[in-house]
């Protein structure tokens, strides 16, 4: 078998495995949502004010990869957020939990595929902007890849996506400036800045934290870059707002533990909550 047959049947495949997720989906919750938001570590109170039609785990989704760490319940949750109709993903999954980068953003493609077009993703990240603190809410406006893989390396099926899509603006201006006028009307401070996605799970070491702020990052994290990445081929448009959970200084850097961060994102996650379904309210129907 040529090379060429081998990439088309591996591209395919991918179809066809988001095809049957959809399915299994559509047999439990037949929800075709607008709006699609990725709850990151510590941030699952989100899910208490969507009015609920359906909770589907993880687990009962074929192909669809189970959350491992902590805070992440792993389901999906349908319902209506800001009087829109929402699906969240409670939890995802981490390049360095073992997955590769396709099954990373494998939840993507289904959230896609079920007819959302807007994406929200959230996350816990270090703050390496020094005039960032514990708890303070900043709204992603450009993103650093240093993962070392971008998830789109391999066969391209043009039915999710072109092979080589623009990434000159991923996070919507349009998006970012609903974010801003909620967060006035909310009186919610709201900061922005470059998030740098790393592979994790060890947190940095000094010299890392001095390269990244060289690099022009403000934001340092394991996550929402690859989902971005995927989503941007998807034809979704993307919003990314982060927590900061520990201040990476390097000239002062204390051990920092998980459930640490956890703490600081569930202190501050009401504040994301607000934010997040004030944005989705002020959205004009998209159907």
């Amino acid at each position: 078998m040529s090379t060429e047959m081998v990439s088309r049947r591996r591209a395919a495949g991918l179809f066809d495995r988001i095809s049957k997720s959809v399915h299994a989906i559509w047999q439990k919750a037949a929800f075709r949502p607008d709006v699609a938001v990725i709850l990151g570590t510590g941030l699952g109170n989100l899910t208490k004010r969507v009015r609920k039609e359906a909770t589907i785990p993880y687990a009962e989704i074929p192909h669809f990869p189970r959350s491992t760490v902590m805070s992440h319940e792993g389901r999906l949750v349908f319902g209506t957020l800001g009087g829109k109709r929402t699906v969240v993903m409670d939890g995802r999954v981490h390049f360095y939990e073992g997955y590769t980068l396709e099954q990373v953003t494998f939840p993507v493609r289904v959230l896609r595929k079920l007819g959302a077009k807007i994406l929200i993703v959230s996350n816990a990240a270090g703050g390496l902007n020094q005039a960032f603190k514990k708890g303070d809410l900043v709204l992603v406006s450009d993103h650093i890849n240093l993962l070392g893989v971008n998830p789109l390396v391999g066969p391209n099926d043009n039915r999710l996506g072109l092979r080589f899509p623009d990434m000159s603006a991923p996070y919507s201006e349009r998006l970012i400036a609903l974010a801003q006028r909620a967060a006035v009307e909310k009186g919610i401070a709201l900061k922005q800045g470059v998030y740098l996605a790393v592979s994790g799970p060890c947190l940095e070491t000094r010299a890392e934290y001095r390269m990244m702020q060289n690099l022009g990052a403000d934001l340092v994290g394991m996550s929402t870059v690859p989902e971005v990445i995927v989503g941007v081929h998807g034809g979704f448009e993307i919003l990314a707002l982060s927590i900061v959970t520990d201040v990476c200084d390097p000239d002062h850097l204390k051990p920092l533990k998980i459930e640490e961060v956890i703490q600081v994102a569930n202190e501050s996650g009401p504040k994301l909550d607000d934010l997040v379904e004030a944005v989705v309210e002020q959205l004009p129907h998209v159907r």
